[in-house]
């Protein structure tokens, strides 16, 4: 398959690296990925400044393009300006440090796959349980394999696959479990700080606190070492609510300003 691959740690993170030696051995590779690092950017793009990209050498050769963007930006220009043919599959990572539970929303890494899924290419994101990882073996044996089962399956427009590796070497990997987004709480706080010239400046900090140890969540896959592997959608709407909202008299009929000075009605 034409592989896209991007990440969110920046185009000479190691992890992309890794992924990138594991698939040009079985795949056509196209790397764009952002220059510098872009951690927890979520799915934020550029439309107030332009967008520049430059040539990327590793050891003497062309490894990809580097984009001055976000990883939501490398995949929709890309797919738009720079990669013809067009790509059988878009891939992000390997990141460094799960995206599990709550962090799937902030995730660049993960934004990235779910760009390329909006843009109706399937896609999958893949983290590693550590950010000093010294094995990418297990992360990119569970790529190879869930890219060999879409080139068979195929997925849903719209869905693209979250995958987390437990940070262990490969052996003991107890195989792959098919999770839903758990339950991550955290208890963060702000370290203030004042730099040399007398500003303050605040730095977040946190730690998990309490995470959900169902085995059907991702954040429990990941602790029994699991490869968990996460089907998800941008469509963010709660559809249980629906019905809940239309009692709320919200739809009331009115007349053309009417309706906000009216008052509230009860259930």
């Amino acid at each position: 398959m034409r592989v896209l691959l991007t990440n969110d740690d920046g185009i000479f993170a190691k992890g992309i690296e890794a992924l990138y030696e594991a698939l040009i051995a079985e795949h056509d590779v196209v790397v764009v990925a952002p220059e510098t690092e872009q951690s927890a950017v979520g799915h934020a793009i550029t439309f107030l400044d332009p967008l520049r990209v430059k040539p990327v050498k590793r050891n003497g050769a062309f490894f990809g393009h580097a984009c001055s963007g976000t990883p939501a930006d490398c995949v929709k220009l890309a797919i738009r300006e720079l990669v013809r043919p067009l790509p059988d599959v878009v891939v992000s990572g390997i990141n460094l440090g799960a995206n599990v539970g709550i962090n799937v929303l902030y995730s660049g890494t993960v934004s990235a796959a779910t760009e390329g899924a909006i843009l109706g290419f399937p896609a999958v994101a893949v983290s590693i349980d550590s950010f000093e990882p010294s094995d990418f073996s297990a992360a990119t044996d569970a790529v190879l394999r869930i890219l060999e089962r879409i080139e068979r399956f195929g997925l849903p427009r719209g869905v693209s696959l979250n995958v987390n590796v437990p940070n262990v070497p490969a052996s003991q990997v107890r195989g792959m479990r098919v999770t839903r987004q758990g339950r991550l709480t955290y208890q963060e706080s702000y370290d203030r700080r004042v730099d040399p010239r007398n500003r303050v400046y605040y730095w977040l900090t946190g730690n998990i606190v309490e995470t959900e140890n169902s085995p059907d969540a991702d954040v429990q896959a990941l602790a029994d070492h699991y490869v968990s592997v996460t089907p998800i959608q941008h469509d963010l709407t709660h559809y249980a609510m629906l019905e809940e909202l239309k009692h709320w008299g919200l739809e009331a009929e009115s007349g053309p300003g009417d309706f906000f000075l009216a008052p509230a009605q009860s259930k």
